[in-house]
C-alpha cells in the first residue's frame, strides 16, 4: 500500500469519482470539491498529462467560430476568458494578435471587420482592448518582417495567453485538494461497474507505480478522460456508441528568427486555408496548430514529418527573412482534441461546444466530450449542477468565478509581484520566473530554499529554476516522477533543449534530498527521455550525432 492512497480507499464511497486530471476533470474536482461534495480524482498518468498539455496555450473567444455561427459558444468563451484573466491573472495574460489580410485569401476585409465588431459586441463587459483594423502601411509597422505581397490590411484584436497551461490545472487539482478532494494520479482504472446492493459504481483501478488494485465506490461517475472517453467506456453495458472522434493538433518551437512579430500572428494558410498561429511563447516562438483526424494510438502522438514542412513552408511564407528548417526546431509537440465523433470530413466545423453525455441505460454515469480550454470553468459548473440533482442534494451555487486559484490568492496580484520582487533577495529574472510560475505561492519556493544554500542554487541556467522547486514539485505538488516535475511543475521541461541536461541535476537533487536511490534516478532519467523523445527534441538529435 502506498501512502499516497488512502488506505481505506476501497472501503469509501465518494460522492463523485472523476477520472481524467486534465483541465476539464481538474474543474469539475475543484468546483465539486469546494461545494462540499466527497471527491475522488483519478487519472491514468499525472495532472494535466494529456491534451491540456499540447493546446496552442490561448484563452480565446474563438474568433473563427463565429464563421459556423457558434455565437453561444463565442459568448460563453469571452465570458469564461474574462473570468481567468480575473481568478488566474498570474498564469493568464493578455496578448494583442494582429490578423493580416492578404489578397486572394479566403476571408476579405468585409469579412473580417464584421467578425471583429461581433467579437466585440459579444464582449461589451471585458476588460480588454477593442479590435483596430490597420491599413498596410500600419500593419507593416506592427511587423515590419511581414510579406508585404499582396498585403492589403490588417486587424489587430486581443483574447488571453495561459502560457503554462499545465500549471491552470495543477492549481485546480491543488484547490480541489484544499478542499477536502482525495487526488491519486499514476492510477489506471480497469473496470466501472454498477452495484445493484451496494449505492453507485465501483472503479477498479491499478497503481501504475506499484502494482497495487483498488476499488472505491462512487454515487457519481465523471468519465472527464478526454480522447480516451470512449477507452473508459469499454465494457460499460449500454455504452457501445461512440462519443468521441478526435483531430490531432501539432506545433513546432523555435528560437526567435529573422522578423519574428513582436505581437501574434493569425494567418491564414496559402495550401489549406486554415488558420494558424506564430505566437511568442516562454522565450521563443510556439507556431501551429494542425488539424487532421487521428485513429492512431492515443498514448503516443507526435508530429509528422509532413506537419513539420507545412507549419515551416506557411510561416516562411508569411515571414519571408524567417527562413526557417527542420534544424531549426527545437522540439515539438502533438495531441488530440477530445471532439465530439461527427462523420462530418470537415475538421474545422466540427464543433468546439462541450457535451455531458448520459450513458444509455445507465444512471449516473455522465462522459465529457468536447469542450476549450478557455470554458472549463463553465463545463464544470454545469456537471456539478447536474450531479446535484441526480443526487437530491440542495448543492450552493457555484463560487468558483469569484474565487482566485491558489497562485493568485493574496489580493491583487500586481501588487503582489511588485512588493515580491522588492524584497524576494533573488534576481530580478529568478523573480520573475517565480511568479509566472507559481504567483502568490513563490514565497515558499524562497523559504524552502533558504532551509539549505543549495536548494537555493539554480539546477537549469536557462530558465534560472531554482533545487528547491524539484523538492517542492514532489512535497507540495503531487508531482510522482521526474517526468511530472519537469514537464508540469517546474516547466524546466520545455526549455530549449526539452529539459535534457537539467533532467540530470534534478534527479540528482532529488537523490540527496529526497532519498532516491541510484537505481531510481537512473529508471526515472530512462523513464524522462524515452517520453519526451515523441517531441523530436533538437538537444537529442544533437546528441545522437
Amino acid at each position: 500500500m502506498t501512502s499516497r492512497i488512502p488506505a481505506n480507499i476501497s472501503e469509501n464511497t465518494f460522492d463523485v469519482i472523476i477520472i481524467g486530471a486534465g483541465i476539464n476533470g481538474a474543474g469539475i474536482a475543484r468546483d465539486a470539491a469546494m461545494r462540499g461534495l466527497q471527491v475522488l480524482l483519478l487519472d491514468k498518468g499525472d495532472i494535466g498529462g494529456g491534451t491540456t498539455s499540447w493546446s496552442t496555450r490561448l484563452i480565446h473567444g474563438g474568433l473563427r467560430y463565429l464563421e459556423y455561427a457558434e455565437l453561444g459558444l463565442v459568448r460563453e468563451s469571452l465570458r469564461e476568458r474574462e473570468t481567468l484573466l480575473r481568478i488566474a491573472p498570474h498564469l493568464v495574460k493578455a496578448l494583442p494578435i494582429l490578423l493580416p489580410l492578404y489578397e486572394k485569401a479566403a476571408r476579405g476585409p468585409l469579412t473580417i471587420r464584421a467578425g471583429m465588431i461581433a467579437y466585440d459586441m459579444l464582449s461589451l463587459d471585458k476588460s480588454l482592448p477593442r479590435h483596430r483594423m490597420l491599413t498596410r502601411d500600419e500593419a507593416l509597422v506592427e511587423v515590419p518582417g511581414l510579406n508585404r505581397n499582396g498585403l492589403r490590411a490588417a486587424a489587430i484584436y486581443y483574447d488571453g495567453q495561459v502560457e503554462f497551461a499545465e500549471r491552470l490545472v495543477v492549481e485546480n487539482v491543488l484547490s480541489a485538494k484544499q478542499h477536502g478532494a482525495t487526488i491519486v494520479t499514476h492510477a489506471r482504472v480497469q473496470m466501472l461497474s454498477g452495484q445493484l446492493t451496494a449505492p453507485g459504481w465501483v472503479v477498479e483501478f491499478v497503481d501504475v507505480r506499484t502494482g497495487a488494485a483498488f476499488a472505491p465506490r462512487g454515487r457519481i461517475i465523471v468519465n472527464a478522460a478526454g480522447p480516451w472517453v470512449d477507452e473508459v467506456l469499454t465494457g460499460v453495458e449500454g455504452s457501445s456508441q461512440r462519443l468521441i472522434g478526435g483531430t490531432k493538433g501539432s506545433h513546432i518551437i523555435v528560437n526567435s528568427f529573422a522578423g519574428a512579430p513582436s505581437t501574434a500572428l493569425y494567418v491564414e494558410a496559402e495550401s489549406d486555408k486554415r488558420p494558424f498561429f506564430i505566437i511568442s511563447w516562454n522565450g521563443r516562438y510556439l507556431i501551429g496548430t494542425t488539424d487532421n483526424r487521428f485513429t492512431g494510438d492515443l498514448d503516443h502522438v507526435v508530429i509528422e514529418d509532413d506537419e513539420i514542412d507545412y507549419l515551416l513552408r506557411e510561416t516562411n511564407r508569411v515571414i519571408p527573412t524567417a527562413r526557417l528548417t527542420r534544424d531549426e526546431v527545437l522540439y515539438t509537440y502533438a495531441g488530440v482534441r477530445p471532439l465530439a465523433y461527427t462523420e462530418n470530413d470537415n475538421e474545422e466545423k466540427i464543433t468546439r461546444r462541450h457535451f455531458i453525455r448520459e450513458s444509455k441505460d445507465q444512471d449516473r454515469l455522465l462522459s465529457i466530450v468536447g469542450g476549450k480550454l478557455t470554458t472549463y470553468r463553465n463545463l464544470a459548473e454545469e456537471t456539478v449542477d447536474l450531479i446535484g440533482r441526480k443526487l437530491g442534494h440542495s448543492l450552493p451555487r457555484c463560487f468558483t468565478a469569484n474565487a482566485a486559484l491558489p497562485g493568485a490568492d493574496r489580493g491583487q496580484f500586481p501588487s503582489f509581484s511588485e512588493q515580491f520582487k522588492r524584497g524576494s533577495g533573488p534576481s530580478s529574472q529568478i523573480s520573475e520566473r517565480l511568479l509566472r510560475v507559481y504567483g502568490t505561492r513563490a514565497p515558499e519556493i524562497l523559504q524552502l530554499a533558504a532551509q539549505d544554500k543549495t536548494l537555493a542554487e539554480n539546477f537549469d541556467e536557462e530558465t534560472g529554476a531554482l533545487a528547491a522547486e524539484v523538492i517542492f514539485s514532489f512535497q507540495e505538488e503531487m508531482a510522482e516522477t521526474l517526468a511530472d516535475c519537469l514537464l508540469r511543475r517546474t516547466m524546466v521541461g520545455l526549455n530549449s533543449s526539452a529539459g535534457i541536461g537539467a533532467d540530470v541535476r534534478a534527479a540528482a537533487i532529488a537523490r540527496e534530498h529526497l532519498g532516491w536511490s541510484e537505481s531510481r534516478v537512473h529508471e526515472e532519467l530512462d523513464a524522462y527521455r524515452s517520453y519526451v523523445k515523441r517531441f523530436k527534441p533538437r538537444s537529442m538529435r544533437i546528441r545522437e550525432r
